[in-house]
């Protein structure tokens, strides 16, 4: 009997390995057919309705296209239905991202973000846009949409993308609309929000009042240091605005109790920061415009990398538009990057010009405190009366569910935020100030009025020289951003475009009361006021987020990150004696120097350590170059003292929602304690003595040490900064679906880094959390204007949003070794490097 089971079991086991390779290779065919399926088609032709002449696309061996048209209505179709080609999943996320209809897609998980996105309004904001938009204007946006609904028509499910199909399994009934030509435009308000969130600093000042005192607050939102650079030194500009002091002054007319409120606002937004990522305060770029004078080849070099949060795909999509020939029918001939779902290019150059941007984060936010008619609470009091809000009402589409109806509630200045949280049917009273008893939280952002960014982008892609350059400019309004610029005729300049308000009083830093005119906004700065720049005597003009000018007495923010990337720049900038070529542009790229360890080493030098363990790491760091590369033993022992130094700190003293993320302010914040000894913020209040300034150094030093050696190696010239520092690009939104396989369908790493968030190579990680890289130099960019043919880019981690795709993650090794490929410019070039050759011609019909 036992013999027989034995052979039974033997024979069901033969059996079953059987069916499982059968399947599995079944499986496997499956699988690789559902993966190709999607990829684009980049070579033949292909007929499309609509196409007036036939369209040439030349995709080089990165997969970018370089696109010939004959007029630009084919010109804008075919970039539609190539970025649909190669993104039509991260295409129809971020549309309904910025109409807040994530439900839609995936369910009930995203109500509540919906609910949030919803009360901002983008959809509603880009509404208004086009429906004052000239005919011209939404001419090319619908030839985009155009674009995108004929490769629509061709495909469907899977054939898309692979998302499809995982999404299948999710949500069966859904299938992509159309595009429409509202779907780009509220993609502007997505990078307006992703980009100028300073109401979050709004929040965290006022939440910090609960348990600090104003000066207490002040020191952790330090003034710009005075021996940082400026972008425009001594620009004063023209206006007649008035410098204001900084303060809490608006902090003590609300008071602490609205932190409950403000505190139940930031839970919709943590939850939006795991689609879009954790930008906004604190995250930048780089840019800098270097004239002839100083350059190897007597022409202007022009730099530009972008900083945004980790992401697969790229959040680029670098493209060539080029009309066969440039006329006023047909005025494009430009390359650079573009964003999948938008028409024209971001950032790049044309055959006469080249332009870079960096984000000003500046202060057009402001959350203002409503008093609520008890009696009535869609009425709100203005001026001693109450005045009714507008009610919008907005059908939540849930998949797998039934409908939520919400009603949006308005006042003059803007949406009421603080309905999203459930939490704030209670209202409170605070004894101390003049809080209303009933009261609601409004924002008033410059996102949340029609825009003409979309005009902006056109016209600098069509602008020939530095006046129409500003011209364009002047429409680039939301987000602001810092404009470098340098022509092929040797110009360089820099312009500040934007709306920013002038209030009447106080400086947007906290909560203010809004049931009286004492704060409102009076306008928006005019400008021919906005700093500007051209040819400066000094030869360059360098931007990484700092302040534009010490100067100028209008208010911008008070909130500018703190000009540490922007002073390395500089000195590589003024120290080198040589003519600068477009190798050392590219080390400067990925320079490493870690200015705040320039700061502290020397401090770490004169403690008393414990053992001869520690003296021996101690020993890293005093030949140490102060580069934070990958294999740099003293790169790893000096971040990881730092992650300590701040913990010892400050956790004892903070909410943990706000403990230091070790970026560009805690640098400016540490520096000057460490001019303060005794100060009380290194007193650890958890013990019972009262610790000071070195004991603090001491400890997080002896911390640091244990933890390098238990994470990598007794011996300190083992330890590896790069093996801590890690970056893994995941997919926005299944890529982070908690479901293991689904992930390593789209997620790619982890992949070794250098630098850190405040390195010009500016691969951020946060003290607060892990080693993980969250924000990256997005894509790299140098233009030669001597010879447009000898530029360079590189963007990460490729230009193919199909998983599996031989370009969805082929950059990422170049990127991080500061590689770059050519940015293919003449025809003939381009001819040259084309890999794939791919006809667009119009519909038969046949």
């Amino acid at each position: 009997m036992k013999s027989s089971r034995k052979g039974w079991l033997r024979k069901r086991l033969k059996i079953t390995a059987i069916v499982l390779l059968v399947l599995g290779f079944s499986l496997v065919g499956f699988a690789t057919y559902t993966v190709r399926q999607s990829f684009a088609v980049e070579s033949g032709t292909i007929q499309i309705p609509g196409i007036k002449a036939e369209v040439t696309v030349q995709r080089d061996n990165w997969g970018i296209p370089h696109i010939w048209a004959a007029n630009s209505h084919d010109l804008f179709m075919a970039q539609g239905y190539i970025h649909a080609q190669d993104r039509f999943w991260q295409m129809d996320f971020w549309r309904h991202l910025g109409s807040g209809r994530l439900a839609e897609m995936f369910g009930s998980s995203q109500v509540e973000t919906d609910r949030y996105l919803r009360t901002m309004g983008w959809a509603r904001v880009a509404q208004q846009e086009i429906q004052q938009m000239d005919a011209e204007m939404k001419a090319n946006l619908q030839s985009y949409a155009d674009g995108v609904n004929a490769y629509l028509a061709q495909r469907q499910g899977s054939a898309l993308s692979l998302e499809y199909a995982v999404l299948q399994f999710l949500n069966p009934s859904y299938k992509p609309e159309p595009w429409q030509p509202l779907h780009s435009l509220t993609w502007g308000k997505v990078m307006a929000y992703d980009l100028g969130r300073n109401f979050e600093s709004e929040i965290e000042r006022t939440i910090l009042l609960k348990t600090l005192t104003p000066a207490q607050v002040e020191e952790l939102f330090p003034p710009y240091p005075e021996d940082l650079p400026v972008i425009l030194p001594g620009f004063r500009g023209g206006g007649a605005g008035e410098q204001r002091g900084r303060g809490a002054g608006e902090a003590r007319e609300t008071g602490e109790e609205i932190t409950t409120v403000l505190k139940s606002i930031t839970r919709p937004m943590m939850a939006l920061e795991e689609l879009i990522g954790s930008t906004g305060v604190g995250i930048g770029s780089n840019s800098w415009v270097i004239s002839g004078g100083r350059t190897a080849t007597g022409k202007p070099i022009l730099a530009n990398d972008p900083h945004l949060a980790v992401q697969i795909p790229s959040i680029w999509y670098e493209v060539g538009l080029h009309c066969t020939t440039k006329d006023a029918e047909c005025p494009y001939n430009v390359t650079g990057f573009s964003f999948a779902g938008m028409l024209g290019v971001i950032v790049g150059h044309s055959d006469r010009i080249a332009w870079g941007v960096t984000n000003v984060q500046s202060d057009v936010m402001d959350l203002y405190i409503e008093k609520i008619n008890p009696n009535n609470p869609n009425q709100y009091e203005v001026n001693g009366k109450w005045v009714d809000m507008q009610l919008v009402k907005e059908t939540i589409q849930v998949s797998g569910s039934q409908p939520i109806v919400q009603t949006v509630r308005y006042t003059r200045h803007g949406p009421i935020l603080s309905d999203v949280s459930p939490d704030l049917k209670q209202f409170y009273q605070n004894q101390r100030v003049k809080l209303p008893q009933n009261y609601s939280v409004a924002l008033r952002w410059t996102a949340l009025e029609p825009s003409k960014l979309a005009y902006s982008i056109g016209q600098i892609n069509r602008a020939q020289n530095w006046q129409e350059f500003r011209a364009a400019a002047q429409n680039f309004d939301v987000p602001a951003q810092n404009l470098v610029y340098a022509d092929i005729e040797g110009n360089i300049g820099y312009q500040l475009p934007g709306k920013f308000p002038i209030r009447a009083k106080g400086e947007g830093r906290y909560p203010v009361p809004g049931w009286t005119d004492e704060y409102e906004w009076q306008g928006y700065i005019d400008f021919e006021q906005l700093p500007r720049s051209f040819n400066p005597p000094q030869g360059y003009i360098a931007t990484a987020n700092n302040l534009v000018a010490s100067e100028y007495p209008y208010l911008i923010t008070t909130d500018w990150v703190y000009g540490y990337r922007a002073k390395r720049i500089v000195e590589m900038i003024e120290q080198q004696s040589q003519p600068i070529s477009l190798d050392y542009v590219q080390q400067m790229q990925g320079d490493n120097r870690n200015l705040n360890a320039q700061m502290l080493v020397p401090l770490l030098q004169t403690i008393s350590l414990n053992t001869p363990r520690q003296e021996a790491a101690r020993k890293l760091l005093l030949d140490w170059d102060l580069q934070l590369g990958m294999t740099s033993p003293a790169a790893a022992l000096f971040e990881v003292f730092w992650k300590y130094l701040l913990a010892d700190t400050f956790h004892d003293q903070l909410p943990q929602e706000y403990f230091p993320d070790g970026g560009d302010r805690w640098y400016a914040v540490i520096k000057n304690l460490a001019k303060q000894p005794n100060s009380i913020w290194w007193d650890n209040r958890n013990t019972a003595t009262v610790e000071n300034r070195d004991q603090i150094l001491r400890q997080a030093f002896t911390e640091a040490v244990d933890e390098l050696e238990r994470l990598q190696s007794k011996d300190p010239k083992n330890w590896n900064w790069s093996k801590l520092h890690t970056i893994t690009f995941r997919n926005g939104t299944l890529g982070k679906s908690g479901v293991a396989p689904i992930e390593a369908l789209f997620n790619r790493g982890s992949f070794a880094t250098a630098g850190n968030g405040e390195t010009v190579n500016a691969n951020r990680w946060r003290a607060n959390k892990s080693f993980e890289v969250t924000d990256i130099p997005s894509m790299r960019m140098i233009v030669d204007l001597d010879n447009l043919d000898n530029s360079l880019a590189i963007h990460t981690p490729g230009q193919s949003g199909h998983a599996f795709h031989q370009h969805y993650a082929d950059m990422v090794d170049p990127w991080g070794k500061i590689e770059y490929h050519p940015m293919l410019w003449k025809q003939k070039t381009i001819v040259a490097r084309t890999a794939a050759t791919l006809k667009l011609r119009q519909f038969s019909g046949k």
